[in-house]
């Protein structure tokens, strides 16, 4: 629990020292930012500042913090060290610096932004990376709320002609387009709130919980890598792991969404900086939660609250398990909330970042619902072909999962060296994101080859790394030169 509770306020100092840090070398200004200058009624509208930190923190969290981080959980200690350092030097960095580029390029998409930077090519080929890789976060987070809510109740009827579980993914289908289609203040603006408060409520109490039961589980100078109870290697899998509790690359495609509405840019730094500290601290608890589960001596937290030997590793089953012992009934609601709505409300605002980068890339304008619809249609259809195919194959919700986490993570690897681009350009301090550009593009490299693709040996994982390591030190530094020989 020492290491638990430094890391905490490790992460707190990180926010109030680092990034006002991170804040001065951008450098905001009082330019009118595009929710006053476009504002619409529909994406461009101005919010409170404290609306807009809960809506964007729910939509980066999901359950992202949550599962990753259980999972992350069984690497041991190092979950620590990869929460606290990626969170404060690469998650809320990227998380805020993306937010601040959308609003000073009038509130552009996530393409956009690295077409700018990158290049039309580069701009291209992320559009459909992005929009594909928010299709499968939108199949992803309506089959397991579906498939928890078909557990407790379902209708005879759909379950007898239709199969299990379709109800409910014609219900959240349906809130999806209606949460798609309606203004931003409409839907997402009045109930996201009460999510987010659920979602960070029900992390409070788990923390009095830990400092009241004070578990034993192993400390970072035991091991940085403590029992570990995955055969996945710790590097890279942990970092593909614990993804939104560290850095994500699906954050920088709904920072533009929150970026049209903003109304100052100096109050950008608590809503995407904080916000992303924020998940880091969830993120932390539930790993804590985990190893407790995992770990605890004399008898692992699954021996007593499972009621058995078996250790259970399906995320969501732990979530339920934990919070329906420690937190009773109201705990139980709670951990509803937690699986149930944080998805699908992951879900919703992920098609809605879709349809505005088709919307974008199209030049359709989004005041008028029939073209809302005409670029709806086919994504909902798409995202509906995936689903189906996902639920028809048994091993489809792994293979999508798998893939979405690497893709999740190389989105991140863009989207920093878009950034790196501006700041290098903009003669700012660009080692803040040049660093983390480095190290994401040596864990996706290494994953890619390793892990997916060809199943490498441990000595072949650190050839991997090294050579990616290389190839893009002499990537920036080739462009580098030609840059400010150019000015």
């Amino acid at each position: 629990m020492i290491s638990f509770t430094l890391s905490l306020i490790a992460l707190v100092i990180g926010y109030l020292l680092y990034g006002r840090f991170v804040e001065r070398v951008f450098g905001p200004d009082d330019r009118v930012t595009p929710a006053v200058a476009k504002t619409d009624g529909v994406d461009f509208i101005v919010l409170p500042s404290w609306k807009i930190f809960m809506i964007q923190f729910l939509n980066i969290a999901g359950t992202g913090p949550i599962f990753g981080a259980i999972m992350g959980a069984q690497f041991g200690p190092a979950a620590y060290l990869w929460i606290v350092l990626g969170c404060i030097f690469a998650g809320a960095v990227h998380d805020y610096l993306s937010g601040m580029l959308s609003i000073r390029h009038g509130g552009a998409n996530l393409p956009e932004i690295i077409g700018t930077y990158l290049g039309n090519t580069t701009k291209q080929v992320m559009l459909v990376f992005s929009v594909f890789l928010l299709m499968m976060v939108g199949a992803v987070f309506v089959f397991s709320p579906a498939k928890i809510l078909g557990g407790i109740w379902e209708p005879a009827y759909f379950t007898e002609n239709f199969g299990p579980y379709v109800f409910w993914v014609v219900v959240v289908f349906i809130y999806y387009l209606i949460a798609t289609m309606l203004p931003i203040d409409k839907i997402i603006g009045k109930i996201y709130p009460l999510f987010a408060f659920s979602l960070l409520f029900m992390a409070a109490a788990l923390l009095v919980m830990l400092f009241v039961k004070q578990p034993a589980i192993p400390e970072l100078w035991t091991g940085v890598s403590g029992e570990i109870l995955t055969k996945d290697r710790l590097f890279p899998c942990l970092f593909i792991t614990i993804a939104c509790g560290a850095i994500s690359g699906f954050h920088a495609t709904q920072t533009p969404l929150m970026a049209r509405c903003v109304k100052h840019e100096k109050m950008a730094r608590p809503m995407f900086y904080g916000a992303m500290i924020t998940e880091g601290v969830v993120a932390l608890i539930w790993a804590t939660v985990a190893m407790f589960f995992f770990y605890d001596s004399p008898n692992p937290g699954y021996t007593t609250i499972a009621g058995g030997e078996s250790i259970i590793n399906d995320a969501p089953s732990i979530v339920n398990a934990i919070c329906n012992d420690w937190l009773g009934l109201f705990g139980g609601i709670l951990a509803m909330l937690g699986v149930v709505a944080a998805p699908i409300t992951s879900g919703d605002t992920a098609l809605r970042s879709a349809r505005l980068i088709v919307a974008d890339f199209l030049k359709m304008e989004q005041k008028s619902i029939r073209r809302r619809l005409y670029v709806c249609i086919p994504l909902f259809a798409a995202t509906m072909g995936l689903l189906i195919w996902q639920m028809s194959d048994p091993s489809g919700f792994k293979i999508i999962w798998s893939w979405f986490g690497w893709s999740n993570q190389a989105l991140s690897v863009f989207t920093l060296w878009a950034i790196t681009v501006y700041l290098v350009r903009a003669r700012k301090n660009y080692f803040i994101t040049l660093i983390p550009a480095l190290f994401m593009t040596v864990v996706c490299t290494t994953y890619f080859f390793t892990e997916k693709v060809f199943k490498m040996e441990d000595v072949w994982t650190w050839i991997v790394a090294a050579v990616a390591l290389l190839a893009a030190v002499v990537w920036f530094g080739v462009w580098y030169k030609k840059e400010t020989t150019k000015k």
